[in-house]
This record gives structure tokens, sequence and C-alpha cells, in this order.
């Protein structure tokens, strides 16, 4: 298969359970005034406020506003077995289950029992035949079928009058998969992940080629990277939008690739920064096989997008990656990279090497950002500081970004009238 909807292996329709959540209380209030400020021209704009970095209740309600109103990535499908299984996943405390089925699709449901609510699998599980709750043996097939009821109707009445199990299966979640990635909309009402992905697919599309969506293999173990964050996800993607930072915090990098030879981009639902000098690959030594239709004049050309809301993309001639931020809370959040390299061949013995040069790369890059954007967290609970200002040359792509997540809340206030977030 040929062309970027070749890595999308489907999508399966879930239908809206994402909670609506209320939050009110406390003095600083997330209203569609304040947003409004975000909103403004970038040369006039403020951030978003503090409070949207440090509270709780925020934190609880910005899962379903912000996350669960569009396409969201929570794992790497690769760390999914393939053959029957269910895979619990946490995302944002709120308990999923991956399940993979026998002809090897991928679902994705709420990891409930639909009897009493009990989790329904606490650890990834092999499925031999059935998934089975602990509490009253309820059974599910991993399509998300109820198979069995027992003693539903009494003691061994495993059928009752009136019961239908095909009205208490699993509750399904939206799912889609993209370049290794798992993406779900939880309120299921989000456009197809086709259109939610087009614009920015047909600008990588501008390096890799149509072919080139094809030629990316996930690497092996070898090239998985996992950090963890001291500050709200927020911050990791402001920070990976622009350049701004280059020559203080990744002197190395700036050596080859300064500040000056950066852009920024934008589209409808992503934003990220590019070089026109990215020579990592010639400083860490490696000689990894480059995509084909890479443009010849374009080959020092890296492009850094970040597909709203929490995943990280990267597309360099010889390697791509994606990286997974997943929040664990306001202040942690969770950064797990899977780097991707052209045609099964780089995956082999053979480039094991360059691999390594590769990961250690990324490693150190990534690894330095961490204590600044820990240090910005720990600055969000000053009152000397409530949003900020933006820099018109630099930081365009990261207002972008506020101005994307102040619509979305300001969408759902006038959706469910006002909310306030409470510190």
């Amino acid at each position: 298969m040929a062309g970027w909807a070749s890595l999308i292996f489907g999508e399966n329709q879930g239908a809206q359970w994402g909670v609506r959540m209320s939050v009110s209380g406390g003095s600083d209030p997330i209203n569609v005034e304040r947003l409004s400020k975000v909103l403004r021209p970038v040369d006039e704009a403020i951030g978003l406020p503090n409070v949207t970095y440090t509270s709780d209740a925020y934190f609880r309600y910005e899962r379903d506003a912000v996350f669960g109103r569009t396409w969201t990535g929570i794992a790497f499908t690769d760390t999914i077995p393939d053959r029957p299984t269910a895979h619990p996943i946490e995302f944002m405390g709120l308990p999923l289950l991956v399940t993979r089925d026998r002809h090897g699709a991928l679902h994705v449901f709420h990891n409930v029992c639909s009897h009493r609510g009990m989790k329904l699998v606490a650890e990834p599980t092999e499925v031999r035949g059935l998934i089975t709750c602990r509490y009253h043996c309820w059974s599910y097939a991993t399509n998300g079928d109820l198979k069995a009821t027992p003693n539903i109707g009494g003691v061994d009445q495993h059928h009752r009058e009136g019961f239908k199990n095909s009205d208490h299966g699993l509750k399904p979640v939206r799912c889609a998969v993209f370049m290794g990635v798992l993406f779900i909309n939880l309120s299921g009402d989000a456009p197809d992940f086709g259109l939610h992905a087009s614009q920015l697919l047909r600008r990588a599309g501008q390096l890799l080629g149509a072919d080139g969506w094809s030629q990316l293999k996930p690497g092996v173990t070898d090239s998985r990277l996992s950090l963890t964050a001291q500050c709200n996800w927020k911050l990791a993607v402001e920070n990976y939008c622009e350049a701004y930072h280059l020559p203080s915090v990744h002197p190395e990098l700036n050596t080859y690739s300064r500040l000056d030879d950066h852009y920024c981009f934008f589209g409808d639902d992503f934003a990220g920064q590019g070089s026109l000098a990215y020579r990592g690959s010639d400083i860490a030594g490696t000689h990894l096989p480059r995509a084909t239709a890479w443009p010849a004049e374009r080959m020092h050309v890296a492009e850094y997008p970040t597909m709203y809301p929490n995943v990280l993309l990267g597309f360099q001639a010889d390697h791509a990656f994606a990286i997974l931020l997943l929040p664990e809370a306001p202040d942690r959040t969770r950064e797990e990279l899977q780097i991707f390299y052209i045609g099964d061949g780089a995956t082999s013995d053979a480039y094991r090497a360059c691999r390594a040069a590769t990961v250690n790369a990324w490693r150190i890059v990534f690894e330095q950002d961490l204590p600044a954007v820990e240090q910005m967290q720990i600055g969000r609970a000053s009152p000397g500081y409530d949003g900020g200002v933006f820099s018109p040359a630099m930081d365009a792509a990261t207002h972008h970004f506020h101005s994307w997540v102040a619509n979305r809340l300001v969408e759902q206030i006038q959706a469910k009238s006002s909310i306030t977030a409470a510190v």
C-alpha cells in the first residue's frame, strides 16, 4: 500500500462516553473574557493562566474538554502483542482497555464491566477465550460483545427474559492508528481522523513523498526512549514548538542548526518549527538509508510539528520519530519516543550502531529540555506570573498552541454555560 493512508489501519466508531465535567470555585476563573486575551494577535496576547498548569480540578476537566473532543495519542501499537490480548491503559485517570481481536484488529473500550462497573482488566493479559470480570464472571469477547452472564436469572439461570446481551457489551471508544500511534476520540464526535490529520500529512508529504509513509519502519527496542518531565504537558508542547531557546538550552545543536536557520509553520490542528540546516545524522556519524522521494535540494531540511494536543513528530531525511506526551498529573508528564527508519534494512543488525547513535543524540536534546520545562512549571506557582507575553518573531507557534487550547475551552464554555477552574 502506498501513501499516508496506508498508515491508518482503520478507525473504529465508539459512542460518546467522555465525561462532561463542570469545574467551579476558587478565585482564578477560566472564562471567555480571560480566554479572549489569549486569542488576541500575538503581539497583544497573554498566555493561558497559571491555573491551567497547576490545578488538579482543571486537569480532570481538561481531559474531557480539550483532549476528549479531538484525536489524542495514547499508546504505540507495537506495545500491543500481535495476538488476542487485553491491554489496560490509564489515561489521565480514565481506565481504558485496548484489545486485539483474533483478526488482528485493535479496539478501545472503557475498562469497566457493564454489570456493576468493576475495572475489568488490571494487567496485560493474553486472551485465549473470553475476558472475564473477576466479580460476577460476566464475560466479553475481544470485540466487546457480552458473551456470558452466569446466574443472571437466578442460580444456574444464565439468561433473563428481556435482557439482551447485545445492549450491554463493553462501551467503545472511537480509535484510529497512524504512524504507529493509537489515537482515541473520547467524545465520539470529532471529524474523521483522515480529515483531522490531512493538512499535516500533506505538509510532511512534501518531504517524504507519496510513498514515504509506507517506507517508515518502527525501530526495534533500541530505538525507544522514555522520560518523565516534572511539568504540565502543555509546557512540553510549548518548548517543542519553538527554537527561541536553542542557543541557551542546546548549545551543541546550535553550532550547526542555528537560531536563524529555523522557521515556524501552522495548520488548523498543528504547529511546529523547522530547520534549514539539520545535520544531526552527520554529527552523530550515522549512515542510515534515506527516503527515496526526499527532495535533494532539501536534504538538510527537518520539520518538527506537534499534532495537537499531545503527539510530537519529527521528520528528517533518514528517520522520523513520534513522541507521546502522556499527562499523569498537572505537574508530571511521561514522554514516550519511538524512532522510525527508512525501509526494513535500516532496522537490521547492520545499522545497529547507527540506530544507537541516533537515539543517543535525541536523548541528549530531550534531556537538556527537562530543566527548562520543569523550572517553568515551578514558576507557574508564582503570583508574579499569570500568562506572560509572546515575542511575535519567536513565539508565533507557541501562541498558536495557546490559542488552540483557548478555543477548545471557549467552545466548551459556550456549549455548557460558564465554568470556573479552581486552584
